[in-house]
């Protein structure tokens, strides 16, 4: 069997195109059973997400990868340059990549390697993930677990809201205690909420000019809303700021974080203000204990952090690289013992059927004569075989395998 992997990815497709391929996951098993019937097919496992649609598959070594895929993800016109497909090392490679984070549109994101679990646990229950791609999805997902342990590639935050969540860490350390207030409840200061949330957040109060929007925001984190008119009254009570309102103006000045300090006898109080334009005077900024961040502050953040994941990357290539030859290796010697039995059964078959259909020719044999003809026979067998087996040998070490493997298992139709 061979290994191949096809589809359409951010990187090679258009939203409009990965849409019309994307599969539910209530429709998933029907779909995995629709690729187990295509001819030539052996396993299968379909990745299905926001980012991509691909197909993994084994396949008889004679089929031809891109015509049984093509039935299932079929090219068309509005396709044509989108699809990709890889086979053999580069499919493994692939794979690898994918479940690293190095293949996701944001770098060293952790959610791809959940989604090809899924997809994975998916098949093995559907049963269409048993044998070769089993073994090189359990060793993607090794390959990633070594690249999260050994590269700090997902460290560090590489979106706005996230860039802000690290910040607030940075200063108050544990966020359990921490009460967060939002002026403002846009798309953005909602992103900033759940991550401070997931983190550990607990306290949310919301305001927002247009109040129902602050009752839809504040049930997303079991939230308290506070009214729009009377929210500086609240600032003493709040540690965490995010600002991203709609006003044209400053909505907090100098003075408004001044007098909440000293009610807050000082304990540090951080702000970010991800409007545009500001909502918080930059001049904040020179009062101590308070710590206000902008949106360009925290892009340059972001920045920093991808330039450090890139250099992550880097290493975490060369561990997908070792492990994909480290893999081809075990491969390899799986697939050379069952050949080496083969072959030597495929010839003892030959031998047994050619001393029979003689044998009555050779009328009546003692039993040392019965014992030469055997050892004759046998002798010419082992010596026939030596050649294949030795080169099939050498080829399990070689670092760069030739097909022959495969060429000797045409050979001897095995």
């Amino acid at each position: 069997m061979k290994l191949a992997v096809a589809g359409v990815n951010h990187r090679t497709a258009p939203v409009e195109i990965r849409e019309r391929l994307a599969i539910s996951g209530d429709s998933l098993p029907s779909a995995l059973a629709r690729l187990r019937e295509q001819t030539g097919m052996g396993e299968g496992l379909i990745l299905s997400t926001c980012n991509r649609v691909e197909v993994a598959v084994t396949l008889e070594d004679s089929a031809d990868a891109a015509a049984c895929l093509a039935r299932f993800l079929p090219p068309g016109e509005e396709m044509r340059g989108h699809l990709f497909l890889h086979e053999g090392r580069e499919a493994i490679r692939h794979l690898f990549r994918v479940a690293s984070s190095l293949d996701s549109m944001i770098l060293g994101e952790p959610q791809i390697l959940g989604q090809l679990k899924q997809a994975y646990q998916t098949a093995k229950e559907q049963g269409t993930v048993n044998g070769l791609l089993d073994t090189v999805l359990t060793s993607a997902f090794s390959v990633a677990k070594r690249v999260r342990n050994e590269t700090e590639i997902g460290e560090n935050a590489v979106s706005v809201s996230y860039a802000a969540v690290e910040l607030a860490r940075e200063i108050f350390g544990s966020l359990a205690d921490s009460k967060v207030l939002l002026i403002g409840a846009g798309k953005m200061s909602e992103l900033s909420a759940r991550h401070l949330h997931r983190n550990g957040a607990k306290h949310i109060y919301v305001t927002n000019r247009t109040y129902q929007r602050a009752v839809d925001v504040a049930q997303l984190f079991g939230g308290w809303i506070i009214d729009y008119s009377t929210f500086k009254q609240s600032l003493p009570h709040a540690d965490i700021i995010i600002a991203s309102s709609g006003a044209t103006g400053y909505i907090l000045t100098k003075e408004d974080v001044r007098l909440a300090l000293q009610a807050r006898r000082n304990k540090p109080i951080f702000v970010i203000d991800i409007a545009v334009p500001r909502n918080i005077d930059p001049e904040v900024n020179k009062l101590d204990n308070a710590f206000l961040y902008d949106i360009d502050d925290l892009q340059a953040v972001v920045q920093r952090n991808l330039k450090e994941r890139a250099g992550a990357a880097a290493q975490a290539e060369r561990i997908v690289d070792e492990e994909v030859l480290r893999l081809e290796e075990r491969l390899k010697v799986r697939e050379a013992g069952p050949a080496i039995v083969g072959l030597q059964a495929a010839l003892e078959r030959v031998r047994a059927g050619e001393v029979e259909r003689f044998r009555s020719k050779l009328g009546p044999l003692r039993p040392e004569q019965e014992e030469a003809l055997e050892a004759l026979t046998r002798g010419i067998i082992n010596k026939i075989a030596h050649g294949p087996i030795a080169e099939i040998r050498r080829q399990v070490a070689a670092p760069e395998t030739l097909p022959v493997i495969d060429s000797i298992k045409r050979v001897f139709k095995l």
